[in-house]
């Protein structure tokens, strides 16, 4: 895939929390290659607390005087009728929205036992039930167009997990998992849904990295990761890790596995062979949920 092909005009996209970090670099890039972009932004501190247009406001300025279209929106995405406010606002400036980045997030980090469920609670509504509203709003609209490029932002929290991120991680697996699905009921209307896990420094990572590698990780180094993730000829159902000029796929697998049975002793045996069937020779990427089923019930008919 060259540059050449990587082109946004007459597409429109709309990035959430676009007013900084990721978000920013995200707008402005489609901008530059001809999407007119609409830039939300709730304008709150790191864990969510207040809200200013500001933000919002400077980016659109940023892409106007590059030449570009773009409009501001305060919506919070956990407000689901603030979203479809600003889906109608998209819609009724430029007539189809073709690209949504749920890039909206805040921290609550602490560790678990010090947690309280509030912000474990917001931080789920966020980032996870913030990408379900977006996703929802603009569904119906990519359905009609037949066109849609959706890409959720996980993490390696998530994939992977992190100290003091329980409930970061848990909303960033989770939209993988939204991802998983909506990139199955989407195929036949041509929505593609992607995820990126990023390692940028922004407002959500300076306290994590010292100031030497913290400058080896601009946000813009993302960046070709979104390009690729949302543009006409995007894969889909793929999560894409990025950051420092580096490009890695994550995958969820299945090994192949064991039949055991249904025998008194099945605990005993799969405790014992438990080394050989997480053995990853061989493992596959499942299709869809059903694989499992299928792979397990060809083997039970199978010893028959």
């Amino acid at each position: 895939m060259s540059n050449k092909n990587i082109d946004f005009t007459g597409r429109v996209a709309i990035v959430t929390g676009a007013g900084g970090g990721l978000g920013r670099e995200h707008a402005l890039a489609l901008a530059k290659r001809g999407a007119k972009v609409l830039v939300n932004d709730l304008g709150g501190a790191r864990d969510g607390s207040g809200g200013s247009s500001a933000a919002a406001l400077a980016v659109v300025e940023e892409i106007k005087q590059l030449g570009g279209e773009a409009i501001a929106n305060g919506a919070s995405v956990t407000d689901f009728a603030a979203v479809e406010a600003m889906v109608k606002l998209a819609m009724d400036t430029w007539g189809r929205i073709d690209i949504l980045i749920n890039n909206a997030g805040i921290l609550r980090d602490k560790s678990f036992a010090k947690m309280e469920l509030d912000d474990f609670k917001l931080v789920l509504d966020v980032h996870l039930m913030g990408a379900v509203n977006c996703c929802k709003a603009v569904w119906p609209v990519m359905m009609e167009q037949k066109y849609g490029r959706i890409l959720m932002t996980t993490s390696s929290s998530g994939l992977y997990g992190n100290f003091g991120q329980s409930n970061y991680g848990t909303a960033k697996m989770a939209l993988v998992g939204l991802m998983q699905t909506l990139s199955i009921e989407g195929a036949k209307f041509d929505i593609r849904v992607n995820s990126l896990a990023p390692t940028a420094a922004t407002r959500m990572t300076e306290n994590l990295f010292p100031e030497a590698m913290l400058q080896a990780l601009q946000a813009s180094d993302v960046v070709p990761a979104m390009l690729v993730l949302t543009a006409e000829n995007a894969p889909t159902r793929t999560i894409l890790c990025a950051g420092a000029g580096s490009f890695e796929a994550a995958h969820i697998t299945m090994t192949s596995g064991a039949w055991i049975g249904r025998g008194d002793d099945a605990a005993e045996q799969l405790a014992e062979q438990l080394a050989g069937i997480k053995n990853r020779d061989g493992e596959i990427v499942p299709e869809t949920g059903l694989a499992q089923g299928h792979h397990e019930l060809t083997r039970a008919m199978s010893q028959h």
